[in-house]
């Protein structure tokens, strides 16, 4: 019994460090109602904006709006659901279509008292083809 504990306690940290290691960079974000997000992403010889923003918080449900390389869209995440993220693809699929440069914008919790959201931003790019440069708002 004492083996099979052992074998299965490495097992566990072993899927643990390949899961973990899908991500470059995480980032946490806290937005209020309206606030707008601007990141810089930049590959090659090219740099795209990308926004969001959330402007309803309505039966545990976060309506998101985003756009990225003229592409406008809507979300609705929520806390405790499948939906709870959105993927966004950083690159044409092109020659790396299986490794497509993506960040994955998770929502992670509602303060009710502050009327804020917060976020988790996560990087998975296996090239380190992309940087990210945070646009602070004006």
């Amino acid at each position: 019994m004492r083996n099979f504990l052992q074998v299965f306690t490495l097992l566990l940290f072993s899927f643990s460090f390949i899961y973990a290691s899908d991500f470059r960079e995480i980032n946490k974000i806290t937005l209020k109602k309206d606030e707008q997000k601007k990141i810089l992403v930049k590959y090659n010889d090219k740099e795209k904006l990308f926004k969001f923003s959330w402007t309803l918080y309505k039966n545990g449900g976060l309506v998101v709006f985003r756009s990225y390389d003229k592409i406008v869209a809507q979300n609705v995440l929520y806390l405790r659901h499948r939906n709870q993220s959105f993927r966004l693809e950083l690159k044409p699929r092109g020659t790396d279509f299986y490794n497509v440069p993506y960040i994955l914008v998770k929502f992670k919790e509602f303060n009710d008292k502050t009327a804020e959201a917060e976020f988790e931003l996560l990087l998975s790019d296996k090239k380190f083809q992309i940087k990210l440069k945070d646009l602070k708002n004006d």
